[in-house]
Order: structure tokens, then C-alpha cells, then sequence
């Protein structure tokens, strides 16, 4: 395996680590499932694209508009469905990412199933500064390792500071909240606040996923943002733990080295074959996972004993 693949894993991994992160504040530590990530995604990358293609704006004045704007659509979104039992909520929330893609899909000023192209042209002065400065080390070639470096110290970055934010006392309340939010309502805490803040976040934190995603791919279309990327969140954030931000980091690491590293499994198949095995593989791994520790390999067993 070449250092071009791992470059490539580890992009993939720190994107889906800033997106899982969100699914780690919403599933582990407030106990609701957000199965609209992708849509919040799908927000933050076109907001920036069009912003970029359009008016002309700069790509990091865009970059805050769209996890604005992301935000902004976590808290209507949250506002009703929020109310709902759980699993109710899921089903909203998996409703309102698909109206997002087939928005997208179909309207006009979003180009469609033909994309948006050319957005990405400031990140490319920016490339070339720092594989120019990467030629010391006979790196200028590597053309994804300056995106690989920016995502994993933005990863790492929002990463800590979640962890800090939930030693507070809000972190506190969310963490009550998941346990029994009767109980902390009987408290005075607002428990619909405290879940549109942590819904909220886990929003900004999506944009800035598909902010990264849309650098990575270059090209803007709304099939990448189909719930599968939700669900592979999810399977990342099982392989990690549950309440564990470092899981989140580990779990995405091995789950995309164990995606792309069974593209070099070699039994005569077709493509289609060769891919559902590959997911066969990692579905495997995962149920394994399941069956020997069901926390996760950063996950607490004491949080799940407090859960049930």
C-alpha cells in the first residue's frame, strides 16, 4: 500500500471524524438519533459552493455562512421533531436530509445532477503554498497532504474542545438529559434548549465536514450526500464507543482503513460483487466488534450499564 493511500484514508478518516463528532454529542452524550447529518452536510458544502460561484464571495468568508446557515436549519428542524419520541425523531430527521437531496437534485440554482465545479480555486493557491514548502521533505507531489494536515488539526482541535465542553456543567445537564430528561426537567433545566444546542453543533460540525468533503472531491453533486453517509458515521462511531470523542477518532481511522484496504482483495469478482463484499467484510468485523465489546474499543461499559 502505497503513502498515497494512506494519505487518502486518513483524508476520508478526519472528515467523517469532524462529521461523527456531532453524532457522538447527539447519540452518546444526549441520547437523541440524528439520522439527518448528512443533510446539515449537504447545507454547509452547497451554501459555500454557491456563495463561492456566485456573489463571488471568498471561500473562508462562505465556510461561516454555510455552519450559520446549517445551524439555523438544525434548530427548525429540532424545534417540532424534538418533541417526538426518539425514534420518531430519527425518522424526521432522515425525512428532512432526504428533502435536502432531492432539493438539490432537482432545482435550478444548485446545477442539479450537474454539480457545481470551480469553487475551490483559493484552496488551490493554498495547496500550491504548502507543497512548496513540502518540497524539503520530497513531498510535492502528494497533492492530498495538505488537505490531509488541515483536516486532522481541525479534527483535533474541535475534538478537544468538546471533550473540555463536556466536563462543564452543560455537558453535565446533556449527559442528565440522556439519562432521564423527566428527571432533569424536574430540575429546571429546559431540556428542548439543551437539545437544539447539542443538535445545533452537531449541525456546525457537519457543515464543516461537508465543507472539507467538497475540497476533497472538487466537484459538488447531491449523491454524496445520501444517508449512507449518516449510517457510515454511525458504524464508526460503534467501532469507537459510545460517549468516548476519542473513540471517534480511532473508530474512523480503522473504519476506513478497513473500507479501502479490502480493495485489494483479489477473488476474481466483478465490481458490484467486489464491493458488496468489501461491506460484508466490515459488516462482519463490526458484529464481531458487537459480540466481544459492546462499548466500542474507546467506550465505557459503565455508560451503558447507566443507559439501560
Amino acid at each position: 500500500m502505497s503513502l498515497d493511500f494512506w494519505i487518502g484514508v486518513g483524508v476520508m478518516a478526519g472528515i467523517y471524524g469532524i462529521f461523527t463528532l456531532g453524532l457522538q454529542l447527539n447519540a452518546g452524550f444526549t441520547g437523541i438519533l440524528n439520522f439527518g447529518q448528512a443533510g446539515f452536510m449537504a447545507i454547509g458544502a452547497y451554501t459555500v459552493g454557491l456563495l463561492v460561484t456566485g456573489p463571488g464571495w471568498s471561500l473562508w468568508a462562505a465556510l461561516p455562512a454555510g455552519v450559520l446557515l446549517a445551524v439555523i436549519a438544525g434548530v427548525l428542524v429540532g424545534l417540532p421533531s424534538l418533541r417526538l419520541r426518539s425514534d420518531y425523531f430519527a425518522i424526521a430527521t432522515i425525512a428532512f436530509a432526504e428533502i435536502v437531496r432531492y432539493t438539490l437534485q432537482n432545482a435550478e440554482f444548485s446545477g442539479g445532477n450537474q454539480g457545481l465545479l470551480g469553487f475551490d480555486e483559493e484552496w488551490r493557491a493554498v495547496v500550491g503554498w504548502m507543497l512548496a514548502r513540502l518540497a524539503y521533505f520530497k513531498l510535492e507531489n502528494r497533492t492530498q497532504l495538505p488537505l490531509l494536515i488541515v483536516v486532522w488539526c481541525v479534527f483535533l482541535v474541535l475534538l478537544t474542545g468538546l471533550a473540555a465542553l463536556q466536563k462543564t456543567p452543560w455537558g453535565r445537564v446533556l449527559k442528565a438529559i440522556r439519562e432521564d430528561e423527566d428527571a432533569a426537567a424536574s430540575l429546571g433545566k429546559n431540556v428542548l434548549s439543551y437539545k437544539l444546542q447539542s443538535l445545533g453543533i452537531a449541525a456546525a460540525l457537519a457543515a464543516m465536514a461537508g465543507f472539507f468533503l467538497a475540497l476533497n472531491v472538487t466537484y459538488l453533486y447531491p449523491t454524496v450526500f445520501d444517508p449512507t453517509f449518516t449510517f457510515l458515521g454511525y458504524a464508526a462511531l460503534v467501532l469507537g464507543g459510545l460517549a468516548s470523542y476519542w473513540g471517534v477518532a480511532l473508530g474512523s481511522v480503522l473504519f476506513w482503513a478497513l473500507i479501502e484496504g479490502t480493495r485489494f482483495i483479489e477473488l476474481g469478482l466483478n465490481g458490484g460483487q467486489q464491493a458488496a463484499l468489501r461491506f460484508i467484510i466490515v459488516g462482519l468485523f463490526l458484529i464481531g466488534l458487537s459480540m466481544l465489546r459492546p462499548q466500542g474499543l474507546l467506550g465505557n461499559r459503565a455508560e451503558m450499564v447507566a443507559r439501560s
